[in-house]
This record gives C-alpha cells, structure tokens and sequence, in this order.
C-alpha cells in the first residue's frame, strides 16, 4: 500500500474547507442576499464565488498529476490572499466584513506549510492590506467609505490587522512546530511498537513450544504455529474451543492448583504425551483476564526415558548378578579347595579339624549372604503397632555400646518420638547405622565420638546418627546405597540397601552428608502416623 504524503493530504483538507467555506459562508450572503445593500460591489461577489469554485476545480485536478506539495501550496495560500482581499474590496475595504479572513489565511498557511511560510504570508496579507486601505483612504481607488471615518480610524485598523496576522502567524507557527515534532516523535513511536509488534509475534510463531492464549474461562484465543503442529489443529479451528477440549487431564482452570501439567491429548491416531505450564494473565488493575499455556510433545523424551529405565533396570540386573556371583564363588572356592585336600587324604588330623572349620565357616558365610538378599529383593513382611520411638532407639544405643570400639563415645540427645511403625524392622536400620559409624571410627583410629539425635514435629520424625568417622568420599558417595557396594574387607555390602528399603516401606527415607576425613552424618525420617507396606 503505498503511503500517502502528509502535506498533500493537507493541502486536500484546504481545498475541501475552501469549497465548504464558500458553500457555507459566502454562499448564504448571496443567496439570502445578506447585507447587499451595505457591499458596494455585490455582483462581483457572486463573480467571485464563480472564480473560487473554478480554481478548486483546477486544484483537484492538479493533485491527480504529480506536483510539488510546498510550491503548490505557497500557490494556493496566495491566491487565497488574492481572494480574500478581492472579497474585501468588493464588500466595502475598510467597512467590508470579511477582514477576518485573512487571519484564518495565515493559520492555514501555518498548518498546511510551516512557521516560516505563515510569517511570509502575513507580511504579504499586511503590505497588501494596508496598501489597499491607504488607496482608499486617498480615495484612489473607487472603494467610498463613510464620513464618520478619519485617517486615524484607518491607521488603527491596518495597525491592529497587522498585529494580529503576525500574533496569529507566531501562535500557529508555534502550533505547527510543536505539532510536527510531535507528529515526528508521535510516528516513530508508532514504528518502533509496529516493529516490536512484529518482532513479538515472529518471536512467538518460531518458539519451538506451543503457546496458546486463553480467556478466563479457558475459551482458547489464539494459537501458534507450533501449536498448531503439536495438536493438528490450525488456529481458525482451535479459536473457541476449551483447552478441555484438547487436554483433557487438564480438568480446572479456576482453582490454579497447578502450574504444571502432564497427560494425553485428546484425539489423534497417534497417543501424545503432552508436558504444559498455565500462568495467569493479570490486567492493568491486577484483575485476572485469561490464561497463557506453554506446552510441549513429551511423547519421545517418554519413550526415550522409558527405554532409559529399561536398560538401567537391566544394567542393574547385570551388576546385581554379577555381585552375587562374586560373593558366593569366593566361598564356593574355599569349600572347594578344602573338600580336595580331604578328599586326597594324607592330612594329620589337626589339618582336617582345621579344614572342617573352614568349610563350616564358609558355609555358614554362604547362608549369610543368601539371607541378606533374600531380605533386601523379599523383605519380610511388616508388622506394624505404634511404637515407642524413644526407648526403642536408646535400647539400641545401650546394647550396642557394650561393644563399641576402645574410645568411641555415644553421646544422645532424643526427644519423645512416637510412630506407626514395625519395631524389629526399625530396629535393624538403626543397628546397621551405628555398626557403620563404628567401623568407620576404628578404621580411622584414635576412637571418636558418634552423637545421636532424635525429635518429632510437624507430623514426622528425624533422627541423626552423626560420627567422627573417616567419611565417604565423593566417589563412593553415589555407590553408597548400591547392592553389595562396601568398602570394607569383610560384609557383603547389603546393610544400607536393606535400611534404605525397610525406610522406603514405612514411608521414609534415609539421607547422609559426609566430608572426607572428618566424619559422616546419616539422617533417617519417617511420618509419625505413616502405614507401611506390607509384604509378604
């Protein structure tokens, strides 16, 4: 669309208020013959008219050739001088009534052109003004005026006519100025919001996500190009419709109770996964007035993830057999190797006592680590009754400190702790925690102290089981709760792995912090009035 130029569509509106102004004004005077016994020439008035209606025939013609706008309106302006002072004359110069129009000249000068053509134009409509008043004054010119009239009534008049074409040409120069900048500064504004605007909006057509916009009461108002490609719907189809409609996991927009959602989309041969955030959009006032939805197709990353899992699964698998393997072919060969030197023969009987025991102890280690697993893919079954959390963990606490290692010191600090729990399941994590902060003291050397906490609030409870151990390093810290993972010589690495499953069944969890070199801090949690799973 091609632009128009401002000036030219000025110079219209003068031309259309020319013609309307003629129509109006100089029209009703002829036509209701107003004032014709006062003009001294009033069939030139009419003449006048004639000429004005021609010449804005001429101009609209004009505007259909390409012309110059400042020029074409200079022109104009000074021919309405003409006119004007033309009109003057015929209806009596210093007696006509229509001096006034010179004025209206000069701010049409102003507006049309600039502040420079209205002073140009006032300093013509004042020379020539004033000339033709003083040719009538000295009579010099066939324009009578009355008797009553004297020189100074003359000078006042062309006085204060040229002082209110210059006042009136620097008002509306000023006018015109401030109104240009403004204009200026007015259409930049409007270029750079229509510039944003676009950039918005290819910003939002390229964002790889879907956006949708929604009112309040989740009629969908606009789609992008990426939603239209996740949902296969185009934008016409998808205005109106509730976001229900699509999502259907999607079940109150007015509670907010979300802010992120997942589910299947409605529809479509093919099931999609779709992953969304609903944020409110809030008016000027703080008013709610829609909603704005961000969504995804999370269908690959799911399958992706859920392939993930698999080949973890069977990775664990993998490396939970091969542990089990190990730990029991190294028994497997003890045994082995003491039932061939039996077999053969020739042993004193110190050696065959001595290999008996060895294949008893092995036997009985084989049993161990078959027990532990069993325990730790099959726990027992749980027996849960409300139990005296307190008195269960400092009659722990009591019987093991009767074999803690020489300088170890067990320093408690337990509240009342009460929960729904299995005693003998509890009491087994809280064994395995203590044995490990001993083991890890002693392998330090130079004893330590293990600090016991335990407190209930809020509906659960926490007790800490903090020693001064030689830590976990960072490198050990991610195997930590790994099936048989240990870092000790003997054990078969099952102990937190069954603490962390019983914690798990009664609705807990098991953390731990730990510093190399400086002690470690294991932190057990449970709800206070938690079911536990029951297995069987």
């Amino acid at each position: 669309m091609e632009k128009t130029d401002p000036q030219l569509a000025k110079i219209k509106a003068l031309i259309a208020f020319r013609a309307f102004f003629v129509t109006v004004l100089l029209g009703s005077f002829t036509f209701f013959e107003i004032g014709h016994w006062a003009f001294p020439y009033p069939k030139s008035v009419f003449n006048l008219i004639i000429a004005l209606y021609s010449l804005t025939i001429v101009y609209a013609l004009m505007l259909r050739k390409k012309v110059s706008p400042k020029p074409f309106a200079y022109f104009q302006i000074i021919l309405d001088v003409f006119a004007v002072l033309a009109l003057i004359y015929f209806t009596g110069g210093i007696e006509s009534w229509f001096s006034f129009l010179l004025i209206l000249i000069v701010i049409a000068s102003g507006t049309v052109i600039d502040k420079r053509a209205a002073f140009v134009t006032a300093s013509i409509a004042s020379i020539l003004y004033g000339a033709m008043l003083d040719l009538q004054y000295w009579r010099m010119i066939p324009v009578p005026y009355g008797l009553v009239l004297f020189e100074r009534d003359f000078l006042f008049n062309i006085f204060s006519n040229i002082v209110a074409l210059y006042v009136c040409a620097y008002l509306t120069g000023q006018l015109s100025s401030s109104l240009e900048k403004t204009s200026i500064t007015l259409e930049k504004k409007v270029t750079d919001f229509r510039k944003l605007s676009v950039f918005n909006k290819e910003i939002l057509e390229n964002m790889p996500s879907g956006l949708m916009t929604m009112d309040i009461d989740g009629n969908i108002l606009s789609l992008n190009r990426a939603g239209e490609s996740i949902t296969g719907l185009d934008r016409d189809t998808a205005n109106g419709m509730q976001i229900q409609d699509i999502f259907p996991f999607i079940k109150d927009l007015q509670k907010k109770s979300f802010a992120r959602a997942e589910g299947e989309m409605a529809g479509g041969l093919v099931k999609k996964t779709i992953g969304l955030t609903i944020s409110e959009i809030k008016s000027s006032q703080g008013e709610p007035a829609g909603f704005i939805c961000i969504f995804s197709d999370l269908t690959e990353i799911k399958k992706m993830q859920n392939e993930m899992q698999l080949r973890q699964k069977w990775a664990a698998i993998g490396e939970l057999s091969a542990n089990i393997a190990h730990e029991i072919r190294n028994p497997l060969a003890s045994l082995r190797g003491a039932v061939e030197m039996l077999h053969r023969g020739g042993t004193s009987p110190e050696q065959q006592e001595s290999l008996m025991l060895m294949v008893l102890s092995e036997a009985d280690r084989l049993n161990r680590i078959i027990t532990d697993f069993l325990m730790y893919s099959r726990p027992a079954k749980t027996e849960t009754e409300p139990v005296n959390l307190e008195a269960l963990l400092k009659g722990t606490l009591e019987m093991l400190s009767k074999s803690a290692p020489e300088g170890v010191v067990i320093k408690t600090e337990i509240g009342p702790m009460r929960a729904t729990a299995d005693p003998g399941r509890l009491q087994q994590v809280f064994y395995n925690l203590v044995l490990n902060s001993f083991e890890s003291m002693s392998a330090k050397g130079a004893g330590g102290l293990l600090t016991v906490t335990g407190k209930q609030e809020n509906g659960s409870v926490e007790i800490n089981f903090a020693d001064t151990g030689q830590g976990i390093s960072q490198e050990d810290a991610e195997k930590v709760f790994f099936p048989f993972f240990t870092t000790k010589d003997s054990g078969t690495g099952l102990g937190l792995s069954i603490a962390l499953r019983i914690m798990e069944d009664h609705g807990g969890n098991i953390r731990f912090k730990s510093e190399p070199g400086r002690g470690t801090e294991f932190s057990v949690t449970l709800p206070a009035n938690g079911k536990a799973q029951a297995y069987g």
